[in-house]
C-alpha cells in the first residue's frame, strides 16, 4: 500500500515514516510532502503538492495528514481531484475545516479523528457507559501533554466530552473552570496541562457523594498514533465514499452523525 504522508517533517510524521520504512501493515512512503522538509532531513519529500509528479500520484492508495489544520482544505482539494482516500490525523480545527472535511467525505472516503488510538477508542465507549450507569455523577475531563502542542483542551477530550453528551443531552462542557459559581452537575469540567514531553493522557472521572471511579488512557509513545493512523489507512482505503473514524474502524461502518473534533 502506497502512502502519501503529509507533514514528513513534523514528530508525527516522523513516527509514521519509520513505520512505513518497516512496512508495517503493509504500508509504504512513496513520497512524503512538506513546507519545511529539507533534502537530508526527508529524502523522497517535496514542499508541495504541485511539485508531484503525475505517475507519483497515480500510485498513490491513501494520503495520511500529520501536518497543520490550517492546511487541511488545500490538502483536501488535492485528495478530491486526485480520488485519494484520505486519513486527517490532525486536531484543532476551525468550523470551516470541519465543514470542508464533511465535504470532502461527499467525494471521497475521508478518515477524521481527533485521536488514533484504539485505546481511546475503548475510553469513549467506557466514558458513555460510566455516564449512563451514575445518571447523578459528576464528570471532569483531566488532559496533559507536552509542551509544544498548541491547541488546548486536546481534541480527544472534546471527543470525550461529545461522547458523554450522546447520554447525556443536557450536559456542556466547562473548559478551564475559573472564577466563582457553584459547580453544576450538568458541567463537564475539562482542565489542560501543558508541561515536558508528556505524549499524551487523558482521564475521565465520574464520582457521586459517595464513590468515584477514574478511567485513564496513557499514551507511552507517539508511535501509538502512527499505528492508529496506518491502520485507518488501510481501512479507508477500501471504503466507499463517506465520512469514517475510530469508532468506525473498531465496529464497521459509516461515522455516526456527530463529529469528533
Amino acid at each position: 500500500m502506497k502512502i502519501l504522508l503529509n507533514g514528513i517533517c513534523g514528530h508525527m510524521g516522523r513516527e509514521v515514516a519509520t513505520l512505513c520504512a518497516d512496512g508495517y501493515r503493509g504500508a509504504a512512503l512513496a513520497v512524503g510532502v512538506d513546507p519545511f522538509a529539507l533534502g537530508n532531513e526527508a529524502p523522497v519529500s517535496v514542499k508541495s503538492f504541485k511539485e508531484l509528479d503525475i505517475d507519483v500520484i497515480s500510485g498513490i492508495d491513501c494520503i495520511v495528514d500529520f501536518s497543520h489544520h490550517s492546511c487541511v482544505s488545500e490538502l483536501l482539494d488535492f485528495a478530491c481531484e486526485n480520488s485519494i482516500p484520505t486519513v486527517v490525523a490532525t486536531t484543532g480545527h476551525t468550523e470551516a475545516e470541519i465543514a470542508k472535511i464533511h465535504e470532502a467525505s461527499r467525494k471521497i472516503p475521508v478518515f477524521f479523528s481527533a485521536n488514533m488510538s484504539l485505546g481511546v477508542a475503548l475510553l469513549l465507549e467506557l466514558a458513555k457507559t460510566a455516564a449512563l450507569a451514575m445518571p447523578d455523577a459528576e464528570i471532569e475531563i483531566v488532559e496533559m501533554h507536552h509542551n509544544r502542542k498548541l491547541d488546548a483542551p486536546s481534541g480527544t477530550a472534546l471527543m470525550l466530552a461529545d461522547a458523554i453528551k450522546e447520554v447525556r443531552p443536557t450536559a456542556y462542557a466547562n473548559c478551564g473552570r475559573s472564577g466563582q459559581g457553584k459547580r453544576v452537575r450538568e458541567e463537564i469540567g475539562i482542565h489542560a496541562i501543558r508541561m515536558g514531553n508528556i505524549v499524551g493522557e487523558h482521564e475521565v472521572i465520574v464520582g457521586t457523594q459517595n464513590q468515584t471511579i477514574t478511567l485513564k488512557h496513557e499514551a507511552h509513545s507517539r508511535a501509538l498514533f502512527a499505528e492508529g493512523a496506518l491502520a485507518a489507512a488501510v481501512y479507508v482505503a477500501g471504503c466507499e465514499v463517506g465520512l469514517y473514524d475510530m469508532k468506525s474502524l473498531v465496529g464497521g461502518g459509516k461515522k455516526d452523525a456527530a463529529l469528533a473534533r
